[in-house]
């Protein structure tokens, strides 16, 4: 089979298109034939550029942290998936012979395309307990994105955040992937309103797009003054970030009012940012880090999404053979929205 090779870590040229042997499922597990994989800014992009290094790391290795396709193998021991289902899989999962369900499973686990050989390949091997069944109405590009970011948004907002329904919400970020997704979960699902946040008209747009009440642009307006004078000075319930911005979100923290959580789950644009503790204190503001998701939430997570109520953001859909193009724009930050590698494109044109 094709897939992409790290042999070192370097710019985007490092990412080798080559020919690989076909992988075989062990027990436990089901090979997926790609149709889909995302390309993620840390943990695909600074990760080929060793700036995300992480412990245990043997190259060369397979990159790609996600998959969505069809099982087109299934390993001995395995019920619970057919030749044929539409599957996605992403994220920490077993790295030994793991039965399908998981009971009772106590070995190393690791991430897809990091740890294990990951999704930018043609055929992708996991344990049949990380996979999750894709709904008929979702095309795998998009089932690709969901998997990636949409349970990590539910666990922030539902698990993390506590958010309710009539609550207000301040969403950072709210023209990124993480940030776009979480408006409409929390808008479409938790029934919250909705205040997004983005350095951008444009991004602020998007987010007043995809359902967010009121929107503010940081880079033009004062964003406390801004929410505060939105929510008549009793300020928001919970603020959703995943960037860390240093100059800004030291504002938006002050944002929150009494008893208000502060969620995370990233810090690309920091990490180091300065909180006013007296504020923290004062208000009884909680503020909770957490990544991943919990494997429960993803199948709400595709049902939301295949009912309408959380779109996602793709940027382009490019052939497994650009995956270096593609690692190209994504640090050129010329995209809004995600690149999906899909191995099926080479496949097609070199039958044509």
């Amino acid at each position: 089979m094709k897939a992409i090779v790290i042999h070192r870590y370097g710019p985007p040229d490092v990412l080798q298109y080559e020919d690989v042997p076909d992988p075989e499922p062990r027990a436990g597990e089901i090979r997926v034939k790609v149709h889909a994989a995302t390309v993620n800014r840390v943990l695909d992009v600074a990760f080929r550029g060793g700036k995300q290094v992480q412990e245990g790391i043997v190259l060369p290795v397979i990159p790609g942290v996600d998959c969505a396709g069809v099982v087109d193998r299934v390993g001995p021991g395995v019920t619970r998936w057919r030749i044929g289902d539409r599957v996605a899989a992403t994220g920490v999962m077993p790295l030994d012979v793991c039965p399908e369900h998981g009971t009772g499973y106590a070995g190393p686990r690791g991430m897809l395309g990091v740890r294990r050989p990951g999704g930018f390949a043609e055929l992708a091997t996991v344990p049949a307990v990380a996979a999750s069944a894709v709904p008929e109405p979702l095309g795998f590009h998009e089932a690709a994105v969901i998997m990636r970011h949409a349970p990590t948004a539910w666990k922030l907002l539902f698990d993390c955040a506590a958010l309710k329904s009539g609550e207000t919400i301040l969403v950072m970020g709210a023209g990124g992937n993480l940030g776009s997704i979480g408006i409409q979960i929390a808008k479409n699902v938790a029934g919250a309103t909705v205040i997004a946040a983005a350095g951008s008209d444009d991004r602020v747009q998007l987010g007043r797009d995809l359902g967010a009440d009121r929107g503010v642009n940081y880079r033009t307006s004062d964003i406390r003054a801004e929410v505060m004078r939105i929510t008549g000075g009793r300020g928001v319930d919970v603020l959703y970030d995943n960037i860390a911005n240093p100059e800004v979100l030291p504002l938006a923290f002050r944002c929150l009012g009494h008893g208000g959580r502060m969620v995370t789950a990233g810090a690309h644009g920091g990490p180091v940012v300065q909180l006013d503790i007296s504020h923290l204190y004062r208000n009884d503001i909680t503020i909770r880090g957490s990544h991943g998701s919990h494997a429960e939430d993803r199948a709400k997570c595709f049902e939301a999404a295949a009912s309408g109520k959380i779109r996602v953001q793709i940027a382009r859909v490019m052939p497994l053979s650009q995956a270096s193009e593609a690692h190209r724009l994504i640090e050129a930050g010329e995209e809004q929205g995600k690149i999906v590698l899909d191995p099926t494109l080479d496949e097609a044109k070199n039958a044509a």
